[in-house]
């Protein structure tokens, strides 16, 4: 890809960020703007997910693994450009899928994990073309999070909610497979804000290195 990134010019773009950032709100929106395809995680569709939100020990490999293969089935097609022809926006990578296990996982069970998504994982799709990363602060994500009300996230606990935005915030710093937009999502509103949706749109538009950073008053 050149130096140069644009939402017109990409093909494959992600919206990633930890519970509660408002990824797939985004990605919602960027979709519209782009008239592009929408690849979402499918949570509702897990059915091992609330049973792990209350007991982690015990459902944590089979709720990894249920994730890891609904997310290779949806990219499977994204290495087919004729199948895609428009621009494909994802609220998620694939790259970061480990995070989640490493946080969650025994020892003996992320070392077979690993096994499994490096096996699996060698031909999954292409690297995106960019990636839009959503911050908040741990308060936040849990306000967020509480505020939406979802019945399955109801037994996520704060010091789950910090440690993952934690993970991103590790992840992401050394992230550099693709473009990479930071942002600071505390004062933004990208769904009901059309300003804070533009001024966005055009900090992409506008990047000129591989990794850049967006904060409201730059």
């Amino acid at each position: 890809m050149p130096n140069r990134t644009s939402l017109s010019s990409a093909r494959h773009i992600v919206v990633e960020g930890p519970i509660g950032v408002g990824k797939t709100s985004l990605a919602r929106r960027l979709g519209e703007h782009l008239d592009a395809e929408l690849l979402l995680e499918q949570p509702e569709t897990n059915p091992f997910l609330q049973r792990f939100y209350t007991d982690q020990a015990r459902y944590a490999m089979q709720t990894q693994l249920f994730f890891l293969f609904q997310r290779l089935d949806q990219l499977r097609d994204l290495s087919q450009p004729d199948l895609f022809p428009r621009t494909v926006i994802c609220d998620y990578l694939l790259d970061k899928d480990p995070l989640f296990a490493r946080l969650t996982l025994s020892d003996d069970e992320y070392r077979l994990y690993r096994q499994i998504y490096d096996r699996v994982s060698a031909h999954a799709a292409a690297t995106p073309d960019l990636v839009i990363y959503l911050q908040a602060k741990p308060e936040t994500l849990i306000a967020r999070v509480r505020k939406r009300g979802v019945e399955a996230e109801r037994k996520i606990s704060d010091d789950y909610l910090t440690l993952l935005g934690e993970s991103y915030t590790r992840f992401f710093h050394t992230y550099d497979a693709a473009p990479v937009m930071v942002v600071n999502s505390e004062n933004l509103n990208f769904v009901d804000n059309e300003d804070d949706f533009q001024l966005l749109v055009q900090r992409i538009e506008g990047m000129r290195s591989h990794r850049e950073y967006f904060n409201r008053g730059e």
